[in-house]
């Protein structure tokens, strides 16, 4: 009895369509023809001499940059430029396995590409897509990795944007772990079977490349795991406190954001933002493990407790930290549960709010003629209340900016401890609440009024307070009242 097949235009394709198909084309030793002088040319020129072509420029004059390119040379053993000072003949052509021409016209387009393509050419002629039969990507170069992303033409500047956001993802040091695998791969090869345990091996190779740098013991440390497996402390995750900065995720420096991309669980704070959240890896477990006044909160010793066991699992965790993880953020308690585990501990710093504050305000913390120093103090206690042990009356210096962190609960009594401390009650203040989100609100007025202030600003969001002469020239520029301001 025959079996009946669905029928194949059923079957799901294995490829979605393509505009064009992504080839990465081998050009040391070959010859390659550039017709033209210009800047844009010029850069063709530089790109396909650093693939290690041989170029042959056909212009009757060049570029600044084109002319200082040509004698500087490339740095690639096998690439080089090579100037006529004559226009391009249908004779260039012979022997080139690709030529680019940059041509003013639409004739003198149309004749390039049709002598091209009767001498069996590939050919494509700068910013003329219809004389194109390739395209250039934009590319991020981390040798031999090498990325390359086309929008088919139709919007450079959108592959420009995207080629930054790769460019956040690939440490620089990307490159040498490549250039290791490529020396290395033989003889991996030879040491290990294809299936699981070569699989297994690679995936520990990655792990290392997206960690750290290499260094002067990595690839011994490389041969003995093709040779005796993964070492037993790899067995084991690791953590990563990260600083997620105040909230605006373009504040991220690029170490957050590979961290945040390699993680296997994202243990974060009730403050991260969602646009942080969601730079993160997709497969990536997310926990909110946050604590704020007078919220139901995650005990302490809970974290500590779920870090121990998601690293004892093998995970790469993630413990992501509004602000900066070492500024109030409990980071040495973290730091040493982990560490006496023997887990291993990496942190990644993140702009604290006070920093943030600064710049949203457009103020200098140490302004010269204002403050000769910046404090950033807690504003609450585990008890919810002031600090027992605040120096009063160091905090109440006239030339000291001091950064107030979650103190909007505690304002009233802040101020009348810095006032009966001798400070002015005309001293200015600055509240922000949510800082650079969305809904950032702000307050600017004087010592004596930061209760109302607090009152009108409301206690339903973080606020940071900032206390100095420092303030005084927004106070200048600024009605006493909320400024609501939009990021």
């Amino acid at each position: 009895m025959d079996v009946l097949q669905p029928p194949r235009n059923k079957t799901p394709a294995r490829m979605a369509p393509l505009a064009k198909l992504p080839v990465f084309w081998a050009l040391e030793g070959r010859r390659v023809i550039v017709a033209g002088g210009s800047e844009a040319a010029a850069w063709k020129a530089e790109l396909l001499a650093a693939c290690g072509a041989h170029v042959h420029v056909h212009a009757a004059s060049l570029s600044e940059t084109f002319a200082t390119l040509i004698p500087r040379g490339t740095d690639h053993p096998q690439g080089c430029l090579i100037h006529y000072h004559t226009e391009w003949t249908a004779a260039a052509f012979e022997g080139a396995t690709l030529a680019i021409g940059d041509c003013e016209t639409e004739t003198e387009a149309q004749a390039f590409f049709d002598t091209a393509r009767e001498m069996g050419v590939p050919v494509n002629v700068i910013d003329k897509p219809a004389f194109c039969q390739f395209q250039f990507g934009s590319i991020v170069n981390r040798s031999p990795v090498v990325v390359s992303i086309s929008t088919d033409g139709a919007a450079p500047i959108l592959a420009q944007a995207i080629r930054r956001k790769i460019e956040t993802l690939l440490p620089l040091s990307l490159r040498g772990w490549a250039e290791m695998a490529q020396r290395l791969r033989e003889t991996i090869n030879d040491r290990l079977q294809p299936g699981p345990q070569r699989r297994a091996f690679w995936e520990r190779f990655v792990d290392r490349a997206f960690r750290a740098a290499p260094d002067a013991s990595s690839e011994a440390a490389v041969l003995d795991d093709a040779m005796h497996g993964a070492a037993p402390a790899q067995d084991r995750g690791q953590v990563t406190l990260v600083g997620a900065g105040p909230g605006d995720a373009e504040l991220l420096t690029l170490k957050a954001v590979r961290a945040l991309q390699a993680a296997d669980v994202i243990l974060f704070d009730d403050l991260v933002s969602d646009e942080v959240l969601e730079l993160a890896r997709r497969e990536a477990k997310r926990m909110l493990v946050g604590k704020r006044g007078g919220r139901e909160s995650c005990r302490q010793d809970d974290i500590n407790d779920m870090m121990l066991t998601l690293t004892k699992a093998g995970k790469r965790v993630v413990r992501l930290k509004s602000g900066d993880p070492m500024i109030f953020g409990r980071a040495g308690e973290e730091i040493a549960c982990l560490q006496d585990a023997g887990i291993s501990v990496d942190v990644v710093p993140g702009i604290t709010a006070a920093c943030a504050m600064a710049s949203r305000l457009g103020i200098s913390l140490t302004h010269r003629d204002h403050a000769q120093s910046v404090r950033f103090v807690t504003g609450h206690s585990r008890k919810g209340v002031l600090p027992d042990h605040l120096d009063w009356a160091g905090l109440a210096d006239p030339h000291t900016t001091t950064i107030y962190y979650m103190a909007g609960r505690t304002a009233r009594e802040l101020a009348e401890k810095l006032q009966d401390a001798g400070l002015s009650a005309n001293t200015p203040v600055a509240i922000v609440q949510s800082l650079t989100r969305e809904n950032e609100k702000r307050w600017l007025g004087n010592l004596g009024s930061l209760s109302a202030g607090m009152r009108d600003i409301g206690f339903d969001q973080p606020v940071l307070v900032g206390v100095g002469a420092v303030f005084h020239d927004q106070m200048r520029h600024t009605d006493f009242r909320i400024a609501q301001s939009h990021c």
